[in-house]
């Protein structure tokens, strides 16, 4: 396992080329890319981060989701088409900076007339990946309290019917729930291809990583119990830390834990 950063910790406060240059900077090994904006669905753009980043590996990248995810699934074909149009130029900014999995929310459950139909997002679900795939690009459900993916269970439905899906567990998405992380954890198993992970102190405010009193060496254990080997990253919000190196120390804390547990 290895400690990584996605540049969503540093949302607002830095660009993502910007932030990419400190993660070189600081020596970070491996991150997520966390692309905000439409202007970041381009190739120029991607090319841009991938000269800045220097030899910081990228192994995923992820993107605001209500901007085109919820309408991957929509029944209109202008909106749909649209949708995947930006869908293939995230995976060819995917390709550009190296990465081979895809962060994904994918339905927002942001409207009372919200319908669940898990077989049929699913099925949709499946068209997804395989345009990722084109790219080599592995699709990742993560679980969020306020998207599809909000509570154990629905994972694996979306599995069944779309098999090279995989999945990312987000510690603080689950605390959100109220459902234990662990829950989520047992039904990705060995589908997880990364980890967002954070702390909460003992009143239940949300921190960096060794700042709180979350059980990382539990944590770690239980992924290798589900035979995980991928990359932990710190996404916190940008409000959750004062100085960027508090980000750095908590990253070489996190590092550390992940050393001697081994």
């Amino acid at each position: 396992m290895q400690a990584g950063i996605s540049t969503a910790t540093l949302f607002v406060r830095r660009n993502n080329e910007d932030a990419l240059a400190l993660f070189k900077q600081w020596g970070v090994s491996v991150c997520e890319v966390f692309l905000t904006s439409f202007c970041e669905y381009e190739p120029a753009f991607a090319r841009l981060c991938a000269e800045r980043k220097g030899d910081v590996k990228v192994h995923s990248v992820h993107v605001l989701n209500t901007q085109f995810e919820p309408q991957l699934y929509a029944q209109h074909p202008r909106v749909v088409g649209d949708a995947f149009a930006l869908l293939r130029r995230t995976m060819e900014c995917a390709n550009l900076l190296g990465a081979k999995y895809y962060t994904f929310h994918g339905l927002a459950r942001i409207k009372r007339t919200f319908r669940e139909d898990l077989p049929r997002s699913g099925e949709q679900t499946r068209e997804i990946a395989a345009v990722c795939e084109r790219y080599g690009v592995s699709l990742c459900y993560e679980n969020v309290e306020w998207a599809l993916y909000n509570r154990p269970g629905v994972f694996s439905v979306l599995k069944e019917h779309c098999p090279a899906l995989l999945g990312v567990l987000d510690l603080k998405q689950a605390r959100i729930t109220g459902y234990d992380y662990f829950d989520y954890l047992k039904e990705i198993g060995p589908s997880l291809s990364h980890v967002h992970v954070s702390d909460v102190t003992a009143e239940g405010r949300m921190c960096l990583p060794g700042q709180g009193v979350t059980d990382f060496p539990l944590l770690l254990k239980r992924l290798r119990g589900v035979g995980f080997d991928g990359p932990l990253f710190i996404e916190n919000y940008s409000g959750d830390f004062g100085k960027e190196e508090e980000l750095r120390a908590s990253y070489e804390w996190l590092g550390n834990v992940i050393e001697h547990s081994r």
